[in-house]
C-alpha cells in the first residue's frame, strides 16, 4: 500500500466508476472498450490507463452519451471530450467524477479547472457541502476496499485542504461578533486527518465565533495554557482514527483530569471513533456530534 497502485481488479473498477462489473464485461465484449490482462489463474486485471479510460467513459455515459457513441470516439480523443464537458457543466456528479479522475491521474490541472467551473456559480461553502463531503465519503469507502493508494488519497485531500486554507484566510480578517464561546480546535496526539476540523474552523469563523486553531497531534497537557487567557472555552476535536476504540474512555478521563476537573471547560467531539463512546454516561460538559451538519445545527 505504500506504492501507487498500477493494477486493478474488476471490483476496483466497479468501486471507482459506479458501473457494475457485469456491465463492464458487456462493454468489453460488445464494444471492445477495455482490454484486461489475465493472471496465471485467469483473473482479469486492469492497468491504470484502463481505469483512466473507464472513468472517462463513465463521465460521458452519466452525462447522457450512449455507450455506442462513446465506443466510436478515438481513445486519444476521450480526455479531450471529457475536458470540454467538464468545462461546460458543473453539476455535482460531473464534478465528483472529474475530481476522482484527477486523483487517479494525479492531474492538478483537471482538479483546478473543475473547481473553477464550480466556483463560477457556487460559493466555497456550497462546493464543500455539495461536492467535497460526498467525495470524501466515497474516498473513505475506496480506501477501506483497498481500491486507492495513500498517494492518491494524499494528492486529492491536500488539494482540498488548500481550498479550505484559501477560503478561511479571506474571512479571518473580520473581527468575531460572538462572545459566548471561544473554540479551541485540535486533533489528539498521532491523529493527522485534518480536513473535517479545518472545515469546522471555517464554519465557526463564518458564524462570527473566535477560534484558536491548533491542528494536528496535540497533547492534552499542552492545552492547559489556553485556560490562562480565555473563559468559556469549548475544546473541539475530530476523532477519525485516534483515540482508538480501546483508549477512548481513558482519553475522556484524562481530559477531565487535566483540562476540566470542575467541568468548566467543554469538549465537543466529532468523527467516526465517537460511535464507540458510551454517550449516555458522558458528563454534561462533553458532547458528541454525528456530523458537521449536526454540529452546525447546534451552533
Amino acid at each position: 500500500m505504500n506504492n501507487v497502485k498500477k493494477f486493478f481488479s474488476i471490483r476496483d473498477l466497479e468501486n471507482l466508476s459506479g458501473i457494475k462489473a457485469h456491465t463492464i464485461r458487456i462493454w468489453e465484449k460488445r464494444y471492445n472498450l477495455l482490454s484486461p490482462e489475465r493472471t496465471s489463474t485467469n483473473i482479469r486485471t486492469y492497468s491504470l490507463p484502463s481505469l483512466q479510460k473507464l472513468l472517462n467513459i463513465t463521465l460521458l455515459y452519466n452525462s447522457g452519451y450512449k455507450i455506442s457513441k462513446i465506443a466510436k470516439i478515438p481513445e486519444s480523443e476521450l480526455p479531450v471530450v471529457v475536458r470540454e464537458l467538464v468545462a461546460q457543466k458543473s453539476t455535482k456528479n460531473h464534478a465528483i467524477n472529474a475530481f476522482k479522475l484527477s486523483m487517479i491521474n494525479f492531474d492538478l490541472s483537471l482538479f483546478q479547472k473543475t473547481y473553477a467551473s464550480l466556483l463560477a456559480d457556487r460559493s466555497f461553502r456550497d462546493i464543500f457541502w455539495e461536492v467535497f463531503i460526498p467525495l470524501l465519503t466515497e474516498l473513505g469507502l475506496l480506501w477501506q476496499t483497498d481500491t486507492i493508494s495513500p498517494s492518491h488519497e494524499h494528492f486529492i485531500t491536500n488539494l482540498i485542504k488548500q481550498k479550505i486554507y484559501t477560503s478561511t484566510e479571506k474571512i479571518q480578517t473580520v473581527e468575531p461578533t460572538r462572545q459566548d464561546k471561544v473554540f479551541v480546535l485540535f486533533l489528539p496526539e498521532n491523529e493527522i486527518h485534518e480536513i473535517g476540523l479545518l472545515f469546522i474552523n471555517y464554519e465557526l469563523l463564518l458564524r462570527g465565533y473566535k477560534t484558536i486553531y491548533l491542528g494536528q497531534t496535540m497533547p492534552l497537557e499542552s492545552l492547559t495554557d489556553l485556560d490562562k487567557y480565555y473563559k468559556n472555552i469549548h475544546f473541539l476535536s475530530y476523532f477519525t482514527v485516534i483515540p482508538t476504540k480501546d483508549s477512548l474512555q481513558q482519553y475522556i478521563e484524562d481530559f477531565n483530569t487535566i483540562l476540566s476537573p470542575s467541568g468548566d471547560s467543554k469538549l465537543w467531539i466529532l468523527g467516526r471513533q465517537t460511535e464507540y463512546l458510551r454517550k449516555k454516561s458522558l458528563p454534561e460538559h462533553i458532547r458528541t456530534f454525528e456530523s458537521v451538519e449536526h454540529l452546525s445545527a447546534a451552533l
